[in-house]
């Protein structure tokens, strides 16, 4: 029975000074401690027997998880070349993106654009079913959605995936319990690390579910 894996990687930290809650807004980057989390998952990627025979990488359009898709990216194609096998490049697709949110550019704390000022919290309802923006059962649908047709593409095959904490844990959380709805302040994906989920790839089931945190230590 072929199995196919999709290795899901959250960005690293991302250099925000105004604590702003930049979701889908442009020209977030990686900070400098970003962009060591991202080396430090890519060496754990490398090095690893089975990642490191990736035969494709996609990613978020968003800077932060494009900008983590390419060091990963650098240090597979170091592997490739040595072997003599092609050059992998980066995919993006819009199912891998961060989650909407009707908060972003408000400044997490306080102050005139803070978002617990009262007009915020009257959004901030329900933690399990995000009043405030994109439902966990839409963003585990598009991910499903993307899952499903790259396991399709490529049977028996290790796959990189580059995207979000939201769209990564709820659908891991729909995968493992039977529905996306969670509370956030739970969520188990942090920065720069990976979810690995392997499938068969006749049927598509879920076989196993992996999880590994490569940067834990990075400052």
């Amino acid at each position: 029975m072929p199995q196919t894996t999709l290795h899901f990687v959250r960005h690293g930290k991302v250099e925000n000074p105004d604590h702003l809650l930049y979701e889908r807004l442009p020209n977030f980057h990686l900070s400098a401690v970003g962009v060591r989390m991202a080396q430090a998952t890519a060496r754990y990627i490398a090095m690893d027997s089975e990642m490191s025979q990736t035969v494709a990488l996609y990613s978020s359009p968003l800077d932060r998880t494009r900008e983590t898709a390419q060091v990963i990216l650098d240090d597979l194609n170091g592997i490739r070349q040595a072997r003599g096998d092609v050059a992998l490049t980066v995919q993006t697709d819009r199912r891998l993106i961060e989650a909407g949110n009707e908060f972003r550019g408000l400044r997490i704390g306080h102050g005139k654009a803070a978002l617990w000022r009262s007009r915020s919290l009257k959004l901030l309802r329900n933690l399990w079913r995000p009043s405030w923006g994109e439902s966990y059962r839409h963003i585990a649908d598009r991910v499903s959605d993307f899952a499903q047709e790259t396991v399709r593409n490529h049977p028996g095959e290790q796959v990189i995936v580059v995207s979000h904490e939201s769209p990564i844990w709820s659908y891991r959380h729909m995968l493992e319990t039977g529905h996306p709805e969670h509370n956030m302040l739970l969520r188990h994906t942090a920065l720069a690390s990976i979810t690995s989920i392997t499938y068969d790839s006749e049927t598509g089931k879920v076989l196993h579910i992996a999880y590994v945190d490569p940067a834990a230590d990075v400052q």
